[in-house]
C-alpha cells in the first residue's frame, strides 16, 4: 500500500463527471484486498465510498454542474438495463459485461478507478451521483455510500418490522449500521454480537444489547433473554472472514449457521456480509471454491427465509440522505478517524490489525488534518 502520483482521470464520455474527492472512507471489503485474499492485481486504486465536489462535467450530463457536492453510491449503474429498472442497480448488466455489477477501485467490478485520490471519474453521472445540501455533515453524507444503506438493506433482506426482536451478528461498521437501521426502523430489541469490547460499548451506546461470544454460545445467551424462542429477524454482517470463537482459525459458515439456530423458526435471515465465489487464502478447500458447509437441514426444518447479495446503494440513499439533513440519523457514530490521504498505508495497517481504536477511517485527499 503506498501513495503516489498517476496520471489524473479525464472525460471518457459525454455522460462522465470529474469529481474532486473530500472525503473517501477506508472499507472492511478493501482489506480483503490488502490481505492479497482477492486476485487484485498491483496497482489498483482502491476506494468505493466517495463524495465530493464536481470539478469537470461531459456534455451530456443535464442535472449537475460545477461545484455541486455529490456522494456516489459504491455500486456504478448505468440506469437503463434490466436490473437497474427494477431498482437492483447492484446487479447493473451494462458496465462490467458478465459479472455480478461493477464498482469503484475493486477486483473484478470493472475499468473503474476507485476514489482514495484526488479525482474520480463518475459514469453515467446523473443516475449516479446524489446531490447533497452544504450542510456540515459530510462524515455522515460519506456514510451514505456504502455502510449505512448496506446495513439498512441487511435489515430490508430480513423484513425487519416495528416491534420486532433482531439479532445482528458483527458489531463492525456495517453492523453496527444494520443494528442502528433496524432501531431506525422500529425494532423493540435488537443484540448486536462481536468479541470486541469496543464495539460492543458502542452497540450499547446507540440502544441495541450486547452480546459478547466469548462469554457463552450467543444463540443461548440471546434465547434466554427471548423466552427460549430466539428473534424475529436476523442480520449477518460478518462474510466469510468470520472466527472461531477462540479467534484461533477461521471459520466461515459459522455466523450463518449460529444465526439459523439464534433466529426463530419461520423468521427472517439477511446476509449483507461478504461471501465470495472464490478465496485463495480460505481455510480449506471448500472455502477457497466459495463453498461453505451450512446447516440447511436446519434452516429447511425452521422453516426460515435469506436473502443476500451486495447492497443497491440508490434504492436508499436518498431516503437515508434525507434522515440526515432532518437530523432523525446521524451514521458518523461510527467513524472512528479522519486523516489526510498520505497517511493511508498506516490506516490500513492498523485499520487490519484492529488496533487503537481504528474501527471506521474517512481520508481526505488535499486536507492536513491532525492524526
Amino acid at each position: 500500500m503506498v501513495v503516489k502520483d498517476v496520471q489524473d482521470p479525464r472525460i471518457q464520455h459525454p455522460n462522465d463527471v470529474l469529481v474532486r474527492v473530500t472525503s473517501t472512507a477506508i472499507c472492511g471489503s478493501d482489506l480483503h484486498m490488502y490481505e492479497g485474499r482477492t486476485a487484485a492485481e498491483s496497482g489498483i486504486v482502491f476506494g468505493h465510498e466517495n463524495l465530493g465536489i464536481v470539478e469537470e462535467v461531459g456534455s451530456g450530463v443535464t442535472s449537475l454542474a460545477k461545484g455541486d457536492r455529490v456522494v456516489m453510491p459504491f455500486n456504478v449503474a448505468c440506469g437503463f438495463c434490466k436490473n437497474c429498472l427494477v431498482g437492483k442497480t447492484g446487479f447493473c448488466l451494462t458496465v462490467n459485461p458478465g459479472f455480478a455489477g461493477g464498482a469503484y477501485g475493486y477486483v473484478a467490478m470493472g475499468p473503474y478507478t476507485g476514489g482514495q485520490a484526488e479525482l474520480l471519474r463518475v459514469p453515467f453521472a446523473d443516475f449516479n451521483c446524489l446531490k447533497l445540501p452544504p450542510a456540515d455533515l459530510e462524515t455522515d453524507f460519506v456514510l451514505l455510500a456504502d455502510i449505512f444503506p448496506t446495513g439498512y438493506h441487511g435489515c430490508e433482506l430480513a423484513q425487519v418490522s416495528p416491534g420486532e426482536s433482531v439479532v445482528v451478528f458483527g458489531a463492525g461498521p456495517v453492523g453496527l449500521m444494520a443494528a442502528y437501521s433496524a432501531l431506525l426502523r422500529g425494532a423493540a430489541k435488537v443484540f448486536s454480537v462481536d468479541r470486541v469490547p469496543e464495539r460492543l460499548a458502542k452497540a450499547a451506546e446507540i440502544g441495541a444489547i450486547p452480546i459478547d461470544f466469548t462469554k457463552g454460545d450467543p444463540a443461548a445467551q440471546i434465547k434466554e433473554q427471548t423466552g427460549g424462542e430466539g428473534t424475529d429477524k436476523g442480520v449477518d454482517a460478518v462474510g466469510y472472514q468470520a472466527q472461531a470463537h477462540d479467534a484461533s482459525h477461521e471459520e466461515p459458515a459459522i455466523v450463518l449457521n449460529e444465526l439459523v439456530e439464534t433466529v426463530r423458526p419461520t423468521g427472517m435471515l439477511g446476509v449483507p456480509g461478504l461471501y465470495v465465489p472464490s478465496d485463495p487464502g480460505g481455510p480449506d478447500e471448500h472455502a477457497k471454491h466459495g463453498q461453505l458447509l451450512v446447516s440447511i437441514g436446519r434452516m429447511f426444518e425452521k422453516g426460515q427465509q435469506m436473502g443476500t447479495g451486495q447492497c443497491n446503494v440508490k434504492r436508499y440513499n436518498r431516503q437515508l440522505r434525507d434522515l440526515i439533513i432532518a437530523g432523525r440519523a446521524k451514521p458518523s457514530f461510527v467513524v472512528s478517524h479522519e486523516l489526510p490521504l498520505d497517511q493511508a498505508p498506516l490506516a490500513y495497517e492498523k485499520f487490519d490489525k484492529r488496533i487503537e481504536g481504528y474501527t471506521k477511517v474517512v481520508l481526505h485527499p488535499g486536507h492536513a488534518l491532525a492524526a
